[in-house]
């Protein structure tokens, strides 16, 4: 067998921090892209930066309904009165010419007439027939948005490597962007390997239990907004897995299994990863989540998780999410975390850093408190579904008293 990282080599526990520098040491964006309508690149990645053709706004309009005139016409010490000369409205502009001591009726983003520079909005103005009595404004510009003053002709508008999300998408079709050429999908594999796995639906017998990691992972796949090649669940037979990892390597950009990555796991996953591609197996310092699996099949990334169903969406989040984001050429972004007071106990063995389930609030000072979810199993997959946040434990942090003050780390995206 060889192995792209040889962290199995290192005596001690691999930090999860030094482990996601490795990982991402070992994968490059996709460079194949598409190019796509707007209403198709909702949540693809946009694969090169954007220049606007155009100044935004592309003309000096009204940010209010109410009425224009010149600045220099007002009697600033009181009501000034004008006579009505017309109106402006979105997408009709006031077209004829208009005298001194004058105003025009104007709608929020119709264009400002020629020589006309401020605005007052209707709830400060009187009419009386065809006179308007206008409140003075404090500045001459009010209520006025002026030709590119929010970006001109030139301004790079996007840049690679951003998620087109509703804002930029709405950004896109302001500056009159039809199509935008995006990264192509990530294509990510995943299957389940063990006789003891039975669908969802069917009677379990002795022995047996659901296949319920391809569930999550599916769902944490989901989010990542990538092509997906469920191959369901493979038997504990060699060619069976050989033929699984071929089919998967073959098609996708990423391999994902859950289990047989840990010491005593059956050997058929081992055997034929190390036969078939460049493999390495990790101890991770991190808990829940220590045995972990990383290297190549063909083109592939593989990724092998903890068979335990909490460990493997940690893993998930904490290793495979920063290299899908990588490899989708998206700008990776640090976890938000920040310090919350224990409202219950914690036990800690000092060892390795642990991501603990956790339930965020506030009270009305927005004061940040924590509660654990209750039991930390790995296997206790409901810790995931009650919580909203990881209370992040370092490797030296030993047992934890309510009104100990802890670093939680709300759940991003893939999670909520």
């Amino acid at each position: 067998m060889t192995s792209p990282i040889d962290a199995c080599a290192q005596p001690a526990l691999l930090h999860p921090v030094e482990a996601i520098k490795l990982l991402l040491a070992q994968v490059s964006p996709i460079a194949d892209t598409e190019v796509l309508s707007l209403s198709q690149a909702v949540g693809r990645v946009l694969a090169e930066d954007l220049v606007s053709c155009i100044d935004l706004p592309p003309f000096d309009n009204s940010a209010m309904d109410g009425y224009a005139f010149r600045f220099d016409e007002l009697k600033h010490s009181e009501t000034s009165a004008f006579t009505l000369a017309g109106s402006s409205f979105a997408g009709h502009p006031f077209q004829g010419q208009a005298g001194s001591n004058t105003c025009i009726r104007i709608m929020t983003g119709a264009p400002m007439p020629a020589g006309f520079d401020t605005v007052q909005m209707q709830e400060k103005t009187q009419q009386q027939g065809d006179i308007i009595l206008i409140q003075p404004p404090k500045i001459r510009g009010a209520n006025v948005r002026i030709r590119a003053e929010e970006l001109s002709s030139g301004t790079k508008v996007l840049k690679k490597g951003v998620i087109l999300r509703a804002a930029e998408l709405g950004v896109l079709a302001t500056i009159g962007v039809s199509h935008v050429r995006v990264s192509r999908k990530l294509k990510v594999a995943f299957f389940s390997t063990g006789d003891e796995l039975k669908p969802v639906g069917s009677e379990l017998a002795a022995g047996q239990i659901y296949d319920s990691n391809r569930y999550s992972i599916h769902g944490l796949l989901h989010r990542a907004n990538v092509e997906l090649l469920d191959l369901g669940v493979v038997a504990d037979d060699k060619e069976a897995i050989r033929a699984a990892f071929n089919t998967a390597a073959a098609r996708a950009d990423m391999i994902l299994t859950s289990g047989g990555v840990s010491v005593g796991d059956a050997d058929y996953t081992k055997q034929v990863l190390a036969e078939e591609g460049e493999i390495s197996f990790w101890k991770l310092a991190i808990k829940p989540g220590k045995p972990f699996a990383f290297g190549k099949l063909g083109s592939a990334v593989f990724c092998g998780l903890p068979g335990n169903p909490v460990s493997s969406m940690v893993t998930f989040y904490k290793l495979v999410w920063p290299l899908l984001q990588k490899m989708q050429g998206l700008e990776l972004v640090p976890s938000l975390s920040f310090p919350a007071k224990l409202i219950s106990p914690i036990r800690k063995q000092p060892g390795r850093v642990e991501y603990q389930r956790g339930i965020l609030s506030y009270d009305s000072n927005n004061q940040a408190y924590v509660a654990i979810t209750g039991g930390q199993g790995s296997g206790m997959l409901t810790s995931m579904s009650l919580a909203n946040c990881f209370v992040l434990l370092e490797q030296e942090q030993g047992d934890l008293d309510v009104g100990a003050i802890v670093r939680i780390e709300p759940f991003n995206s893939v999670l909520c």
